[in-house]
């Protein structure tokens, strides 16, 4: 599953440098993240990154881009190739 950062975001962009992926950007008004590079740090650590860095805990899982570890991991391939 990507992520998704919810409205809670309060722009501190901590989570941004973090994400193996650069699949973190500066949105309009929060910041995003991008589905299609997202893998939820599978293949490069155990969590989550950018959970474990956010400090009002505002990113959670896309209920809209489920994926399996497995995907993920292909993703990681992939974005990795």
């Amino acid at each position: 599953m990507a992520l998704l950062i919810n409205e809670d975001c309060i722009n501190c962009a901590v989570c941004e440098p973090e994400c193996p992926n650069n699949a973190i950007s500066a949105g309009d008004d929060i910041f995003v993240i991008d589905p299609d590079k997202c893998t939820e740090c599978v293949g490069h650590f155990e969590e989550s990154q950018c959970i474990e860095v956010c400090p009002v805990d505002c990113i959670i899982v896309d209920p809209n881009h489920t994926e399996t570890k497995e995907q993920l991991q292909a993703k990681f391939v992939r974005l990795t190739a």
